[in-house]
């Protein structure tokens, strides 16, 4: 059965899109832990990110590098940290999260936004890409 996130890939589920490739995906989580925290996935549905083959490995990387960038220059925060757990949806994803305290990274509190809020978060970090 396919991933939440290969339905988002494939038009099924809609998504706040920050950048894409022919190979990779970033868009804003839904349930972030702060403003602007983004999930960059591989378009290859593979459940674990250690079982990507190296260059699609290397490739997210440098994609969520790229993501990650742009959401430091567009959300004003101390850093953006980036983690991968991989617990919750079974296609293997970098979570890139705007910090302002370590609580941030925690998975513990979430931020709640509106569709307006979550749209004009998508531009700001888009126009810095």
């Amino acid at each position: 059965m396919a991933s939440i996130f290969t339905k988002i890939i494939n038009g099924e589920i809609p998504c706040y899109k920050i950048a894409e490739t022919d190979e990779f995906l970033a868009f804003l989580d839904v349930n972030p832990n702060t403003e602007g925290h983004t999930l960059c996935i591989p378009k290859k549905e593979v459940d674990k990110i250690f079982d990507l083959d190296e260059a699609t490995y290397t490739g997210l990387m440098q994609f969520s590098r790229r993501v990650a960038i742009a959401i430091e220059k567009a959300i004003p925060c101390k850093r953006v940290g980036v983690t991968v757990i991989g617990l919750e949806v079974p296609h293997a994803h970098v979570h890139l999260i705007p910090l302002h305290t370590m609580d941030d990274a925690r998975f513990i509190q979430k931020t709640k936004l509106s569709t307006e809020a979550f749209q004009e978060l998508a531009s700001r970090i888009k126009a810095e890409l």
